[in-house]
């Protein structure tokens, strides 16, 4: 694709594609779906030898995408559903366990802050009480609850600033970028591969990718684009996750109203630079709320009436807390963790818990 507005004439009408069978498939059994899925597989195959013969326009392709994306999901349909897991799902399941125990044996000093970091760092909530659950709720913080890019970004820039040791030549840089891939895809495997962090993960497994090649460059709404279609040919029923959904609609709000909205605070010229950071992280937090506020109304009928001051007072703490928590967690695992480590993470996680606590009772 030679410019962004060809890929979207293409990812869109998949997507799209996608989403029909999805809304349709619930009124078919099994047989339906089965010859709807042959007779859009016949109808894309004849159309593609009608272009293959012709010089055509962008719309015979976005037909033929969007009969791709209802075959991909009818026959996603189809395929057998395995009970026990693979032997990469038990390694994901044995690695995500020894986690959990590195965690449990971090000597914090309250009680509060174990079941919060697993939550954070694994995506197991079994241990958060039913009012700390009902505070990230109310305060419109339940997305640092669910396992996404935020998370899977910060554990990126932890091996990103590990792995540069290793310096900045051109073999450095594609050995870097090759183990990323691998650590970043090994934690989502362990952490269960939500469709968030899967979305989160496919952009660094594109952008790491575009770094082996130096002389390719590629924006944030291709990199979008790319994952969705990507995300949905290899699992086509994730479309109706309200996590895929909701992931999805905020990273278009990043890419598309995200520069838009930081622009407005002069970057030249005298600034107050932490003024600049406050409006970075409220134009962020705008940003995602535009796109996502009209779904979270159809399906909550609520909306987070102080979603900015969460997200300027939540997610910097969110963050600290996962690095010194990753960092505590390494040294556990290395003999023992030091106990101002562990001091520092409890209170961070006490703080949050403070925070938002507060924040649900406005």
């Amino acid at each position: 694709m030679r410019d962004v507005g060809e890929l979207a004439a293409l990812c869109l009408p998949f997507t799209a594609g996608t989403a029909a069978a999805a809304a349709l498939a619930g009124a078919a059994g099994g047989g339906a779906a089965g010859a709807a899925s042959g007779a859009a597989l016949a109808a894309a195959a004849g159309l593609l030898a009608f272009i293959s013969k012709r010089r055509t326009g962008l719309l015979p392709y976005c037909v033929l995408f969007f009969l791709l994306g209802i075959f991909c999901f009818l026959s996603a349909g189809l395929r057998p559903d395995y009970a026990e897991p693979g032997p990469v799902g038990r390694l994901a399941a044995g690695a995500l366990a020894g986690l959990k125990r590195l965690i449990d044996g971090i000597p914090f000093p309250t009680p509060d802050s174990r079941p919060l970091i697993t939550a954070l760092l694994t995506g197991d909530r079994s241990g958060l009480t039913a009012a700390q659950t009902a505070s990230f709720r109310a305060s419109g913080a339940s997305h640092i609850l669910a396992l996404s890019g935020l998370h899977l970004g910060v554990i990126y820039l932890i091996i990103s600033r590990i792995l540069s040791v290793f310096g900045n030549s051109i073999p450095a840089r594609r050995v870097r970028s090759v183990l990323t891939i691998l650590l970043a895809g090994c934690y989502t495997l362990a952490t269960g591969a939500g469709p968030s962090i899967v979305r989160a993960f496919l952009f660094i497994l594109i952008r790491e990718t575009c770094a082996l090649f130096p002389e390719r460059r590629i924006s944030p709404v291709r990199t979008l684009l790319m994952a969705l279609t990507i995300q949905l040919a290899v699992q086509p029923r994730v479309i109706t996750s309200l996590g895929f959904q909701l992931s999805y609609l905020a990273m278009s709000g990043i890419v598309i109203i995200y520069p838009r909205l930081e622009a407005w605070y002069p970057a030249d010229g005298p600034r107050f630079q932490p003024l600049r950071r406050i409006w970075q992280a409220a134009a962020l937090a705008v940003s995602c709320q535009v796109f996502t506020a009209p779904l979270t109304w159809i399906r909550f009928h609520s909306f987070p009436k102080y979603f900015i001051l969460t997200n300027l007072l939540a997610l910097p703490l969110t963050s600290a807390l996962m690095a010194t928590s990753v960092a505590a967690i390494a040294l556990q695992g290395l003999g023992g963790c030091p106990s101002f480590l562990a001091s520092t993470a409890d209170f961070l996680a006490r703080t949050l818990l403070f925070v938002l606590d507060v924040i649900s009772g406005l």
